[in-house]
């Protein structure tokens, strides 16, 4: 059981709510003006400047380190990363530049945020639409990641609770098979400071792991990167 948090972690996550929010508010406009009035590079810089300004905000507000273990995936990886946390989903262009996004299809139907996601390059999962859904996504992806894009993927499908280890999402083989590239699994150890509307100062840990190649049977690739994602699972600070 994670422990009650101090009064110093309230009113520094009062702070960080106030002031992360109430910029995210100034930066959402700023993305839809340069969605339509400016060009990709701006567009994409509006973006960044988002996630950039969100580890300022849980390093100096929340005071919570955040450590970066291992190299970060080279060009024309797939990366299946933990998702314990809204935390990692925001930083995604600074743990790896210009990532590919795999993000659920009901976030691609918000007004707006979904020509965002389009222009960004985020590719639409859709669950339960089978293999016509399996192959848009793969056409998608084949496209945005010319030139070596790497392609970011949450093989649990959603957000979890530390400590919790679902099983991969059934169509994460079938894109490792299909698009033939080696995987980087990523740890992520963001729920026990973020996971809480009140947030923890214990250290966030993204550990980049090694490569698993392409080729390789199905259960062979599905245990191997969920015994690596899940790498930092049984460590429980705070």
């Amino acid at each position: 059981m994670a422990r009650r948090p101090t009064i110093g972690e309230v009113l520094r996550s009062i702070a960080f709510y106030a002031v992360f929010y109430g910029a995210t508010v100034f930066i959402v406009l700023m993305s839809v003006a340069t969605l339509f009035l400016a060009s990709e590079e701006r567009f994409r810089t509006v973006i960044h400047w988002w996630g950039r300004f969100h580890r300022w905000c849980v390093t100096r507000i929340l005071a919570i380190p955040v450590i970066i273990e291992g190299t970060p995936p080279p060009l024309g990886t797939l990366v299946a990363l933990k998702h314990e946390a809204f935390m990692e989903a925001i930083e995604l262009p600074q743990l790896m530049p210009l990532p590919v996004v795999f993000a659920k299809a009901e976030l691609m139907r918000i007004p707006l945020w979904g020509l965002a996601g389009n222009r960004y390059g985020l590719v639409s999962v859709e669950r339960e639409e089978g293999a016509a859904a399996l192959r848009r996504m793969l056409s998608a992806a084949r496209r945005l990641g010319q030139g070596g894009r790497r392609l970011a993927i949450f093989p649990e499908g959603t957000r979890v609770r530390h400590g919790t280890r679902p099983p991969l999402q059934s169509g994460f083989a079938a894109l490792y098979k299909l698009l033939g590239r080696p995987v980087i699994p990523v740890a992520v150890r963001s729920g026990p400071a973020y996971h809480h509307w009140i947030k923890r100062r214990v250290p966030i840990v993204v550990r980049y792991m090694d490569a698993i190649p392409a080729g390789l049977p199905r259960d062979e690739i599905e245990a191997r990167v969920h015994a690596a994602i899940n790498a930092l699972n049984s460590d429980q600070p705070g």
